[in-house]
């Protein structure tokens, strides 16, 4: 599924001066939660940001492709998701792993890879390949997948953004995809049950996060 030249090992491209950390998974997963609990538990050490936004230009953008009122094609979602992780990659990102810090993300560059590329039909080479001009070829050290299943994540309440009013159909696609992306570069990988109580899975994300330091 990803191209052979890709050689996604942890640090690759990525190690600027902090540790680089990704929150992955489908729609409601408890990605937001856990990642805000992390950065939480590493205090001054550590950022959040969250995609797309953590930006002027972001959080725009954010507001548009959750919009439920507005359609937007595969293509233009896929570059939209790209300008954004742009802007937040260079204004944000690199300069606090440039001073050491752990930066914390709630998605990076694999959901695009996952949604546009696989799940709505564009090719993950093809939206990989727009999202390494995008970020420089800025790759996380860690990430994390909050594994859950589809039919358990469509039964957790709460408002749903234009994605998420797709159905399992859409999620399961999602899912199938991130398999195939930690088989490709399983180093970088942790998967964790986020099906579990928020602190059994808080309590294995500061474990990855503790032996990838």
């Amino acid at each position: 599924m990803l191209p052979a030249a890709d050689a996604r090992t942890p640090g690759s491209f990525a190690r600027v001066g902090g540790l680089f950390v990704t929150f992955e998974g489908i729609d409601r997963s408890g990605k937001t939660t856990q990642a805000a609990r992390l950065v939480k538990a590493l205090a001054g050490d550590a950022i959040g940001v969250r995609e797309p936004g953590g930006t002027a230009v972001g959080e725009r953008v954010r507001d548009l492709l959750k919009d439920s009122e507005v359609a937007v094609s595969p293509e233009a979602e896929a570059l939209l998701f790209a300008a954004a992780r742009a802007e937040l990659v260079r204004g944000v990102i690199r300069p606090a792993l440039e001073e050491g810090c752990v930066v914390v993300s709630d998605r990076y560059l694999d959901s695009s890879l996952a949604y546009q590329g696989a799940a709505r039909g564009l090719g993950v080479e093809e939206v990989e390949r727009v999202n390494r001009f995008a970020t420089g070829g800025l790759v996380p050290d860690l990430t994390l997948l909050l594994d859950l299943d589809p039919a358990r994540a469509s039964q957790r309440g709460g408002e749903e953004d234009r994605f998420e009013q797709e159905g399992r159909g859409l999620q399961e696609k999602v899912a199938a995809a991130y398999e195939e992306l930690v088989s490709a570069s399983p180093a970088r990988w942790r998967r964790i049950d986020a099906g579990r109580d928020p602190d059994q899975v808080h309590e294995d994300v500061l474990a990855a996060v503790e032996a990838a330091r």
